[in-house]
């Protein structure tokens, strides 16, 4: 049996989407939103439990639900247990049940409304759990946040480079989390609203991996909807378009440049009203070229004082919105950097990283090289470096 099990946190009553039925056991696409996300857990080969945790008075919900499920994905499900009245409560009592039937090495702990959860995420917790111990999935912040007061008066506004929006699985080693959870009992602390917060307290150190923009949770009406859509596939008919982008600028004074969000130490820095990322702001062009959506300058004018200094990874954060909200996929990002220095090699695979995490995709879907023009045009002559990048997207027939 595998090292790892999961939690599914189902014993909400998801009132928010109105109707009466709580939200996990709304039908999209022909089936409840927790039979998908049990079966996309359970289907995955690194998973050898799987420990639902249901209100108290779901049982024939539940069964429902089971009836649904495939025989195969169904023989991992242990028995379903009761929450309690807060999602800590819950989460808690499915890891008593995991430790009571034999505690696995690691757990991932999953929101029941997360249905569109897919392997390559499962993937990357797993491995998130195995490096940190303790990780939870994050996505880029694209809105500007505002920290206010009991007045609704600003006190704050975070850069958004350093903000995450954190999705589940969390992913964790299994005694560790579940040490946590009966400190905190113990000592009557039940406002934890995820388990990275929790593990915090604890004092684990929680790393943050690349999530994933498509694994939506179900909140309004509105997403039980967009859910159903999707799944019955009256907007699953999806054609591949291929965008391209193009971004040069020339060198200035300076002692580093921006290449794929990572900061590379050089002789110069760029001239530029962002931070100058020739990669991102190729990669930008490319998505939206994929959308027919405009250029970087259409949506982020370099006219705007906003933009002065600005991180560019928020640009292509912006693109990658875009296309989860026209409902399209992101399949692949190819990179080219034209330039005689410097030179990428040592920070390729940080570069890949960073993207993808931005992205949202895969690292194996970031793809980055880096020529010389042969002494050759401004790049030849050192003058000044430049990127250009392909990017390969699925939308839904009817956008074309």
């Amino acid at each position: 049996m595998s090292e790892t099990a999961a939690v599914v946190v189902a014993a909400g009553r998801g009132i928010r989407v109105g109707g009466g039925t709580p939200k996990q056991y709304r039908r999209v696409g022909g089936k409840a939103v927790l039979t998908r996300t049990l079966a996309a857990l359970a289907a995955h080969p690194g998973i050898g439990r799987v420990q639902a945790v249901i209100a108290p008075d779901a049982a024939a919900f539940y069964a429902e639900c089971l009836a649904d499920l495939d025989p195969a994905a169904a023989e991992k499900l242990t028995p379903p247990v009761e929450g309690g009245a807060t999602r800590q409560d819950s989460v808690r009592a499915g890891l008593e049940a995991l430790a009571r039937a034999g505690a696995p090495a690691l757990v991932l702990v999953h929101d029941a409304a997360r249905p569109f959860v897919d392997d390559a995420l499962i993937d990357r917790a797993i491995a998130a759990a195995r490096a940190h111990r303790a990780a939870v999935p994050g996505v880029p912040v694209t809105d500007t946040i505002k920290v206010v007061d009991g007045e609704e008066r600003v006190r704050e506004t975070p850069p958004r480079e350093a903000l995450r929006a954190v999705q589940t699985p969390q992913a964790f080693a299994f005694a560790p989390l579940l040490d946590a959870h009966r400190r905190a009992a113990a000592q009557g602390l039940a406002a934890f609203t995820d388990d990275g917060a929790l593990a915090e307290w604890a004092g684990l150190r929680v790393a943050v991996f690349p999530g994933d923009p498509r694994n939506r949770k179900i909140t309004q009406a509105a997403d039980l909807d967009e859910a159903d859509r999707a799944f019955s596939g009256a907007r699953m008919t999806l054609v591949t378009r291929l965008g391209t982008g193009f971004d040069v600028h020339a060198f200035t004074e300076g002692d580093h440049v921006w290449l794929g969000g990572v900061r590379i130490p050089a002789d110069r820095g760029v001239l530029a009203h962002s931070d100058g990322d020739v990669v991102l702001h190729a990669l930008t062009d490319a998505i939206l070229g994929a959308l027919a959506d405009g250029d970087i300058g259409v949506h982020f004018p370099p006219s705007d004082p906003r933009w002065r200094g600005a991180a560019s990874d928020q640009f292509l954060a912006d693109a990658v919105r875009r296309v989860t909200e026209r409902g399209g996929v992101i399949d692949h990002l190819d990179i080219t950097v034209l330039a005689e220095a410097p030179r990428i090699g040592a920070h390729r695979e940080a570069i890949r990283a960073r993207i993808a995490e931005v992205a949202g995709i895969p690292v194996s879907a970031v793809s980055i090289k880096a020529t010389t023009t042969e002494k050759l045009g401004f790049v030849g002559r050192a003058e000044g470096l430049a990127a250009q990048a392909a990017a390969t997207v699925r939308l839904p027939e009817e956008g074309r």
